[in-house]
């Protein structure tokens, strides 16, 4: 564009040597040395005032200087002079796109090319400004013509590339990804190897997931020593992408001592930045800490060195630090994507929703339509989106005892902070020795509030109606418990609930009602060890009371799919023993291994499987009896329609002594089904 009409200053340039030599100014404009052009044609106009070529090249030195509409205002006089010159018009029109007026331009420019439409400056100046605008349609369309008049101009055909690189980026904002690769294809059939054009289209396929072929195009890349740092760098994300994080810390690492070798600053840095990632992403947390230390002390508390910080706390769920360090960042630069998207992630992984989804619209804001961030805002709106799930399923046992049940439970957040849900669950059971049965339905109403960002207090009433072979009632249900976050990796739940016993017919028809009083608490740790502990306190209508202890040691060998193992150990006893109505011992022992695989049904992909199993062998003691073995095999197979439903059948085999009966085995099979049945929240986000 610099460069537009300078063919057009030279010729009258040349006309006008005989009466002085103005070939060292064009030369000035020709090799961009605006400052000394501005102070040759200033010392020209000072003798020769009225001409016109002095004071054209004297315009866009100035223009081109820093001083557009100054520009603009010579050319605008001269064209009082000179109306309908076709040479001062366009340096007109190119002086409104040095001053950014790009409508301005669009209007004026589109009158040149009416009057002019074989005018290849005209052309190509329509071209750039309709580029300005991300026109990238009718760019293409009014380079190609400028082509046509100039074919194979090199001003031209750089216009045309930069013109679908915006185009190809503009696709990439709006995820219409295969245009986007089309047009970069289109570039690279121009100009093979082009940089820029091969970096957009790797760019691509990260965030298609597509990371072989974005592999390949780094290889095409690594044309130089630079270059081939870039792609290694670009592959240890793609390896990363396609979770082998022992492959990007391997890749990283070469980058470094590519960079080592080459002894280039910028590249070194961008491989020590990705190299601290490939750390945090392989869990390597101590030697993190320590490297990201080292990057302080040699660069500061550069954005970038706090974003490694920032996301090392994310994974170490250090929330607070993350969202102290996002913040720093965003002080020094508001327009910061990792400070506006991780700001917002920190916020929501320590609770504070609302700050979370401003984070996020705050970085659509600077980066409209963004995949990560739009993406995120869809995760935290299904959240708090209106679902319904359904779950059916038939047991039966050695017992002789067949049961059907259905279960339906609704949630209906109306705010970030409250909740209502309402649950119904139907059950009828039947003994085939004896031929009893019973049925019974249950009907509650509840809701939730989170009335800090670590803690939330929940509430469920209803009423259970049974139907049996010799006794109809009914009896009132509760659930009352908090839900709190006491340290950061740690869970605890402490709560009341009232509720039948309905596992069989004889036990429906008894009327036995037990109020549980219990605790859950989790604790994780960074080094992949957990602990789970349970414990109930019931007291029940029959005046009995229980004891039950839940612990579990479990280590988390794999995140994705998880694989964890561990052992468990249960103790349970009763005060009153009633072996002919229901197991009731007066201590039981129980302890297992147990390992589970899991493919989690959030962690995938829209119209992706998930799956579950659980296998667990062990021992269980009955008061003074001997010791029996024990297993218990769980399973789940489902399939994701698309982000708001989804799909699974279940199903489980125990022989682990229950509340019913010891020495007896148990199954269930059944199919669930979660839908989130409106589009959005009812509530605004915003």
């Amino acid at each position: 564009m610099k460069k537009l009409n300078l063919l057009f200053l030279l010729f009258f340039g040349i006309q006008l040597l005989s009466a002085q030599d103005m070939q060292e100014g064009f030369g000035y404009l020709e090799k961009g040395n605006f400052a000394k052009a501005e102070t040759f044609f200033e010392a020209i106009l000072k003798e020769y005032p009225d001409n016109k070529t002095a004071n054209l090249c004297y315009g866009r030195a100035v223009g081109l200087n820093g001083e557009p509409q100054k520009a603009t205002s010579i050319f605008t006089e001269l064209l009082e002079e000179y109306p309908g010159d076709i040479e001062i018009e366009l340096n007109y029109a190119e002086s409104l796109l040095w001053g950014s007026h790009f409508n301005k331009a669009k209007e004026y420019y589109s009158d040149l090319v009416q009057r002019y439409p074989e005018n290849f400056a005209a052309l190509l100046g329509f071209a750039n400004t309709l580029s300005n605008l991300k026109e990238y349609d009718n760019a293409l369309l009014y380079v190609n013509r400028a082509l046509e008049t100039s074919p194979g101009n090199p001003n031209a055909m750089v216009s045309k590339k930069y013109i679908r690189l915006g185009f190809a980026y503009q696709k990439m904002q709006n995820q219409e990804y295969e245009p986007a690769i089309s047009l970069l294809n289109k570039n690279l059939e121009d100009f093979s190897g082009d940089r820029e054009t091969l970096l957009n289209k790797a760019n691509i396929y990260l965030i298609t997931k597509e990371t072989e072929e974005a592999k390949n195009v780094y290889l095409e890349l690594a044309k130089n020593a630079k270059d081939s740092i870039v792609a290694l760098n670009g592959m240890a994300l793609a390896a990363h992408i396609a979770e082998n994080e022992k492959e990007a810390q391997s890749l990283a690492g070469k980058a470094i001592e590519k960079a080592e070798v080459l002894g280039d600053s910028t590249s070194l840095q961008a491989s020590r930045e990705r190299y601290a990632q490939t750390l945090v992403w392989n869990k390597d947390f101590k030697n993190a800490e320590a490297y990201i230390s080292e990057l302080i002390t040699t660069y500061g508390e550069e954005n970038w060195v706090l974003s490694l910080r920032a996301t090392l706390g994310m994974y170490r769920s250090d929330f607070k630090e993350s969202i102290a360090d996002y913040q720093q960042i965003l002080e020094k630069d508001t327009a910061s994507f990792d400070g506006n998207l991780g700001i917002a992630n920190a916020y929501f992984a320590d609770g504070e929703t609302k700050n979370a989804y401003d984070a996020a619209y705050q970085t659509l804001k600077v980066f409209p339509n963004q995949k990560d961030a739009t993406n995120f805002i869809g995760k935290l709106d299904r959240s708090f989106t209106p679902v319904i799930e359904e779950k059916i399923n038939y047991t039966f046992d050695n017992g002789d005892n067949k049961a059907y049940a259905t279960n339906t439970n609704i949630e209906f957040p109306v705010s970030t902070k409250l909740s209502f849900n309402a649950n119904y669950n139907y059950r009828k059971t039947r003994n085939s020795i004896t031929e009893n049965e019973a049925s019974s339905n249950n009907f509650s109403l509840g809701g939730s509030y989170k009335f800090h960002p670590k803690a939330s207090f929940h509430v469920l009433g209803g009423i259970n109606s049974a139907n049996s072979f010799s006794n109809n009632y009914n009896q009132f249900l509760a659930q009352a418990f908090f839900k709190i976050k006491p340290y950061k990796l740690q869970d605890l739940e402490v709560g009341y609930n009232r509720e039948v016993q309905n596992f069989n017919a004889d036990l429906l028809d008894r009327e036995i009602v037990v109020n549980n009083y219990y605790m859950n608490y989790n604790m994780g740790t960074n080094f992949n060890l957990g602990w789970f502990t349970q414990y109930y306190y019931s007291s029940q209508s029959d005046e009995n009371s229980r004891n039950l202890l839940f612990t579990s040691l479990y280590y988390n060998f794999l995140s994705k799919p998880v694989l964890k193992g561990g052992i468990n150990y249960q103790f349970l006893s009763f005060k009153n023993q009633v072996p002919t109505i229901y197991f009731s011992p007066s201590r039981f022992n129980a302890v297992e291994v147990f390992a589970d695989f899991l493919m989690d049904e959030n962690a995938v992909e829209t119209k992706g499987l998930f799956y579950g199993l659980t296998a667990a062998v062990g021992y269980q003691f009955i008061e003074d009896d001997p010791k029996q073995s024990t297993y218990r095999i769980q399973g789940k197979f489902g399939y994701k329609f698309s982000e708001r439903c989804l799909a699974n059948f279940y199903g489980t085999r125990s022989n682990i002594a229950s509340a019913t009966a010891a020495g007896f085995t148990f199954t269930e099979i059944g199919f669930r089904l979660k839908w989130i049945f409106l589009n959005r929240p009812v509530f605004e986000t915003r």
